[in-house]
């Protein structure tokens, strides 16, 4: 059975950015058609005919379907991040998400021990250059990350996605089972992302906004060496705001590369500050406007009755 619909988009997501504008459009869409079904006696998944899902699986679910639509349809083979944000996101938490088993933990920025005299907060800055994740590079890193680990994998059965390989497992590979050139590369980053991601995780339930900060510069680091997934423009607003001096304590690249945003973590009151000198040299130094703001975590896509 098929109906028929009338439907209003409006967003502020800015497209291209890196910030996941296709990503909220679907994940909104599907809270959309879920009210629809839901209100009338249908089911929105089929894996629910059976047995009803929770709200945690329901998120999930969501989740997949809407990376699918991505990959099938649109043609881009992105992961699943995104996606999960967008249906997961709970206020004041950041989440961090075991993309195999789909299992995930919410973090809080402090934890128990955060307090608004030593609070930090989240500046994201866009670079205004736009990228397109169906065209050129990206499918190229996936494909590259692919064949790196069918090299680690005749080396050890054990490893069947990068996910599963330690930094000692790269460098062996490197030494006797001809993992060289930009395949070494693309797994070293993806290797060692791994690792700094769930440092991190504790860094910020611990409040460590050094450690944190520490992490977030080697990670744009490895992404602009490794990866070769930045761009000029991104690095200098990265190098802008690591040398900004007191108050920021790391920044990096957000989102597939290749132009759109980065994401730097501040002390609150040293925020505004940041942003006027970005603008200011940002736009100095290359010639482009960059727009700034602050940000913090909040939950994901929802039906709003009015």
């Amino acid at each position: 059975e098929t109906f028929i619909f009338d439907l209003a988009i409006v967003g502020d997501v800015p497209l291209g950015s890196g910030l996941s504008s296709s990503a909220s459009l679907e994940v909104a869409t599907a809270v959309f058609l879920e009210r629809i079904l839901d209100s009338h006696g249908g089911v929105a998944y089929c894996s629910a005919k059976d047995a009803p899902l929770s709200e945690k699986q329901r998120k999930m679910e969501r989740a997949v379907r809407c990376k699918l639509a991505e990959n099938i349809f649109c043609g881009v083979p992105c992961g699943i991040m995104d996606q999960f944000v967008s249906s997961a996101g709970c206020e004041g938490k950041l989440l961090l998400l075991d993309c195999r088993s789909l299992d995930y933990r919410e973090v809080s920025m402090g934890g128990e021990n955060a307090s608004s005299s030593d609070s930090s907060v989240l500046v994201i800055t866009n670079s205004n250059v736009k990228h397109d994740l169906g065209d050129g590079e990206y499918p190229v890193r996936v494909r590259q990350c692919k064949e790196a680990t069918d090299i680690l994998t005749k080396m050890n059965p054990s490893i069947q996605s990068l996910r599963d390989a330690t930094m000692k497992d790269v460098e062996a590979a490197a030494q006797s089972a001809g993992l060289e050139g930009v395949l070494l590369q693309r797994a070293r980053h993806v290797v060692s992302e791994n690792e700094r991601t769930v440092k991190t995780a504790d860094a910020l339930e611990k409040g460590d906004w050094e450690t944190v900060g520490k992490l977030m510069n080697a990670s744009h680091t490895s992404m602009r060496d490794d990866y070769e997934v930045s761009c000029e423009e991104i690095d200098v607003l990265v190098d802008l705001a690591q040398t900004f001096g007191d108050g920021v304590f790391g920044s990096r690249l957000t989102g597939g590369g290749f132009g759109g945003c980065t994401v730097t973590l501040v002390k609150k009151d040293s925020a505004q500050e940041l942003i006027e000198y970005l603008k200011t040299q940002y736009e100095a130094k290359t010639g482009t406007k960059c727009v700034c703001f602050e940000t913090a975590a909040a939950s994901g896509a929802k039906a709003i009755d009015l």
